[in-house]
């Protein structure tokens, strides 16, 4: 009997205690969540597409003449600044010495042919044999000296330098000339501002390296075509540089202005990340309960960022406040409405 009564407490225990747990959890999925609200509402904003590029030059040659042999001279250094037709290289002089005296020598022939021609004491098959061949040696002998005294046809800067004099020439261009007076570079821009982007456009170059200055470009090419993957489309900017401040390969970001337009802002701190993707979401308070919404970014505005979905309307009211604790579904007790 003594077994019988000790046994009975403790299963009315485990009944109480039973009873408690159900109590205890259903009182955990019926605690409401406080928040604070605010009504979503569209605003007149400044339009302004922003993007990151790396400078190149506006015209980059590999000097690599259309001879091989062995390179003479070199006129200039790694970071000489030339002009237009300033003489860079001087390869082998003997191939074009050699076909520049059979040129003379022919331009003499050329001469008593025409006297012999005018006169009918040659025949025309010869005449034209002759004039042919002068001809042909011209045309070698303008190769010859384009190739072998090599001279830029831009103004610019050496901006590698591959041999040395006396090196055999083989292929791997001997200097590499840049243009640097002016600059351009390459924006990848959504397909969907593609039927406002035109040339001529006015575009902001901003780089860390000059904190606070901005430098102008324009849009000087819209490239045709919109990349399938990206659903981005390129342009090219033309940016000029007579002050030498912007250099090649220098990462710099690019700012376009795309005038008024009415978009919906909302405090940054709204705006959660999906674990582990790179979606992101808002929650509205859809009559007590939490609703998880899908957004786009867009432009960003000091603490207020510009979100994109087609779920969101004028009116909703946002979650501002205590949405980091809240899931999809989770019953809210909103304490304040903005």
């Amino acid at each position: 009997m003594k077994r019988f009564f000790l046994f009975i407490p403790a299963f009315a225990a485990l009944v109480v205690s039973a009873c408690g747990g159900q109590q205890a959890q259903q009182q955990v999925e019926q605690r409401a969540e406080l928040v604070e609200t605010a009504a979503l509402a569209m605003s007149d904003i400044s339009r302004e597409l922003e993007f990151s590029t790396t400078l190149e030059g506006w015209q980059t040659l590999n000097v690599a003449p259309s001879l091989t042999g062995k390179i003479e001279h070199i006129y200039v250094e790694v970071g000489t600044n030339v002009g237009s037709g300033t003489m860079l290289v001087r390869m082998d002089q003997n191939q074009y010495t050699t076909t520049k005296l059979t040129y003379t020598n022919l331009g003499v022939e050329m001469q008593r042919m025409e006297s012999l021609h005018e006169s009918g004491a040659v025949s025309q098959q010869t005449y034209d044999q002759t004039r042919l061949s002068y001809e042909q040696t011209k045309e070698s002998l303008d190769f010859l000296e384009k190739n072998t005294y090599v001279r830029a046809p831009f103004s610019g800067v050496i901006s590698a330098k591959n041999y040395e004099d006396g090196e055999l020439y083989s292929g791997q261009p001997i200097l590499v000339l840049t243009q640097i007076h002016t600059l351009k570079a390459l924006i990848a821009i959504p397909e969907s501002y593609y039927p406002v982007v035109k040339k001529g456009m006015k575009v902001e170059i901003t780089s860390e390296i000059y904190p606070g200055e901005t430098f102008p470009a324009t849009i000087d090419i819209v490239y045709p075509t919109v990349d399938p993957a990206s659903h981005t489309f390129q342009a090219r900017l033309r940016i000029p540089n007579s002050g030498l401040k912007l250099r090649p390969g220098m990462y710099v970001k690019t700012k376009m202005s795309m005038g008024m337009a009415r978009a919906m802002v909302v405090p940054y701190q709204a705006v959660l990340k999906l674990t582990g993707s790179n979606d992101r979401y808002v929650f509205l308070d859809d009559g007590g309960v939490a609703k998880r919404v899908f957004v786009k970014l867009g432009q960003r505005f000091d603490e207020n960022i510009e979100v994109i979905s087609d779920e969101l309307q004028e009116g909703d009211r946002l979650v501002v406040v205590g949405q980091a604790k809240l899931v999809d579904g989770a019953k809210i007790n909103v304490a304040r409405e903005n």
